[in-house]
């Protein structure tokens, strides 16, 4: 059975901050579940972020120079249609490689609030843009976007938000409902909100975007593992585990595992855990839409369809909502 919070915080002083507790508190309730999982934020640490920094450049991982395409071809348009913004609000920001085109195409932006889990990422973004962009305010909010219900005191009026490289996909349909609920009350009445959003598409493409040959996105994976044993006091062997990338064509989606290849103990916090040679963690889904799907999903949540960009493949779309 998995600890309870008081008995996690004292556990030989393993667990000594807010977010290393949420962490310790959802691997040992995953771990403990018969179907085990470990959310997919927590794939990004400091590590993991850099890792999938990596996992952007493969050839095999499409939805990035995708999106970049896009912006590209159409950040013109996209600035035509939102009009001036006063205040960009990204989730999930990253290194913002992709918001550098947006900020060019956008008229009479003043501040840029990124919003991201890595303090490192935050960090780096915020000096290379304001060092680029003289005229640009960059206020970071270190957090899970997700969640946020306050930007460290900005109330911009009728802001965009931005959210980028399809990562709704990793929410299930419950949750990316509940998120795109929360960034409307975040964002507020008379904003405009642009989502990447990967589209379905042969399992020839998918796949390998997922499971690439050069194992990047397996060392992504398997340091979600290496994680645990840095923060948790864990003893994983991430040699005896294997990066899995499936596809569920009921669920339409991507699912990713990680799965023991052999009969093995491991012990996280001091509790031991039995592994059966095949038993997988579930760490992330990579939900795919079609455009009609999605825009009925964002309106479901109460944001209006208002324009979407697709390229010539149509392997990846740009959508852009309103809020009344």
């Amino acid at each position: 059975m998995p600890q309870l919070q008081s008995d996690i915080d004292d556990d030989a002083g393993a667990v000594n901050d807010s977010r290393t507790a949420e962490f310790a508190e959802a691997v040992l309730n995953g771990l403990a579940h018969e179907r085990r999982s470990i959310p997919s934020r927590f794939l990004y640490d400091e590590i993991g972020s850099a890792l999938f920094e990596d996992i952007t450049k493969l050839d095999e991982y499409y939805p990035t120079r995708t999106e970049i395409g896009l912006l590209r071809a159409h950040g013109t348009e996209i600035s035509e249609c939102v009009g001036p913004v006063e205040t960009l609000v990204e989730f999930g920001s990253g290194s913002s490689r992709k918001t550098r085109l947006l900020i060019e195409a956008l008229n009479g932006l003043a501040t840029y609030v990124p919003i991201d889990v890595s303090e490192t990422f935050l960090a780096e973004a915020a000096e290379r843009l304001e060092a680029d962009f003289e005229s640009l305010t960059v206020s970071p909010v270190l957090g899970d976007f997700t969640k946020t219900r306050v930007l460290n005191g900005i109330q911009p009026h009728r802001p965009l938000g931005f959210f980028s490289g399809s990562t709704i996909g990793n929410l299930n349909h419950q949750e990316a409902h509940a998120f795109l609920e929360n960034a409307a009350q975040l964002l507020g009445e008379g904003s405009t909100f642009l989502i990447g959003v990967d589209l379905e598409k042969s399992l020839d493409v998918l796949i390998p975007a997922y499971d690439d040959a050069g194992g990047v996105t397996a060392a992504f994976s398997l340091n979600l593992l290496a994680r645990v044993n840095r923060d948790l006091s864990g003893d994983f062997d991430t040699d005896r585990f294997a990066h899995r990338a499936l596809y569920n064509a009921r669920e339409r989606r991507i699912e990713i595992y990680l799965e023991s290849l052999a009969d093995q103990i491991v012990h996280v916090l001091g509790q031991r855990f039995d592994f059966a040679e095949g038993e997988r963690i579930h760490t992330e889904n990579s939900h795919k839409y079609t455009v009609e799907r999605f825009q009925d999903l964002a309106a479901r949540a109460g944001w209006t369809p208002a324009q979407v960009w697709t390229d010539e493949a149509e392997l990846f779309s740009l959508h852009l909502l309103l809020l009344p």
